[in-house]
């Protein structure tokens, strides 16, 4: 089997050592299949020979094309878990606006809609294949993967420049302001872990953890001229053996959660305009 995973992917990497191996199984085929279509966004081959890619890859996954590996296997996911087609269709919403020549996200609605179809659906999918049922908890796990994403958001900004993204503006005070974002959706995630059954748990609240402190990292750049000298930041290891350490205290603390609420928040309402997550879960 492909593991893009252990490639391109170190956090996720580092919180996959605590999954079961058929559960760790489904997450890689899962990751292939979404690191295969930003592949084809992010390429530096020509639009239209991406857009015929993108196209191409889509069509043969809306055909249930098995002859391709890594459709097949998100396909055999998606009929054994229980996952949602509008749920992948949305994905494919979200790579496809990585099309265009140059994108830039004007507002905080369509940047919230973005992060939900390029990574709240992801948090779906796995949650799905981790086996929670409740449908509250799925909604958080669409919190979580939006707050992932805001994450990656704030620390690729010069990187998205250069491929004409613009999802925030390139100032320090968008970039905080994007990470203050990302920590109420990493808090309204963090209940419905608990719904995660036991064997799985803990990667998930170390996955949580150690992306979490890649937005602390970021914050303390405290100006463009820092951020800009650090490059892309990620979490040390010494870090990532603290937020492991740490996750040991979330786990048991979970154990005193007695109900998964959808807390509802403005930023859950914003999102509401565009997508009915009860159509998705």
């Amino acid at each position: 089997m492909i593991n893009l995973l252990q490639k391109h992917a170190k956090s996720f990497y580092w919180a996959s050592f605590f999954l079961p191996k058929v559960i760790l199984k489904k997450s890689i085929s899962l990751y292939n299949f979404c690191r295969t279509l930003d592949d084809i966004a992010d390429t530096d081959n020509g639009q239209q020979i991406k857009k015929d890619c993108f196209f191409r890859f889509k069509k043969d996954f809306l055909n249930r094309n098995f002859d391709n590996p890594i459709i097949g296997e998100m396909l055999t996911i998606i009929d054994s878990d229980n996952i949602s087609k509008k749920v992948v269709l949305d994905l494919f919403d979200g790579i496809e606006t990585d099309l265009e020549g140059k994108v830039i996200i004007k507002s905080k609605k369509d940047l919230l809609i973005y992060s939900y179809r390029v990574a709240g659906t992801v948090g779906l999918m796995m949650s799905k294949i981790l086996q929670v049922k409740d449908k509250e908890a799925l909604k958080g796990a669409i919190d979580l993967g939006i707050a992932m994403q805001l994450t990656n958001i704030a620390r690729d900004v010069n990187e998205d420049n250069k491929n004409n993204r613009k999802y925030i503006d390139t100032e320090f005070s968008s970039i905080r302001k994007t990470i203050k974002d990302s920590e109420v959706f990493y808090d309204k995630s963090f209940n419905s872990i608990s719904k995660i059954p036991m064997r799985s748990r803990f990667a998930v609240i170390v996955a949580r953890r150690v992306y979490k402190k890649i937005g602390d990292y970021i914050l303390k750049q405290k100006n463009m001229e820092n951020y800009n000298y650090a490059g892309k930041i990620y979490v040390p290891f010494i870090s990532k053996l603290i937020e492991t350490f740490l996750s040991i205290f979330d786990f048991f603390k979970l154990f005193f959660v007695k109900k998964v609420g959808y807390d509802h928040h403005k930023d859950h309402d914003i999102l509401a305009e565009e997508i009915d997550l009860n159509e998705r879960v």
